[in-house]
């Protein structure tokens, strides 16, 4: 059981820092196209927040299912 829960966090870990490097990259060549300076406003950084929140309670969802 132990195992299983360490290997699902580092396995999550992964999936969020894969998925934060790509949202980077993202931002980097949306600003390099538009020929600006990546800028991430806090109205910007609120909607990122709540996406990422409804996304874990999508997931605490999935998991509770029995």
């Amino acid at each position: 059981m132990f195992n299983q829960r360490k290997d699902l966090i580092i396995i999550g870990a992964l999936l969020g820092a894969v998925a934060g490097v790509m949202a980077a990259v993202i931002l980097v060549q949306r600003a390099e196209e538009a020929n600006q300076s990546p800028k991430l406003t806090a109205g910007d950084g609120v909607k990122v927040g709540i996406g990422v929140l409804g996304l874990l309670r999508l997931i605490s969802e999935v998991g509770s299912k029995k």
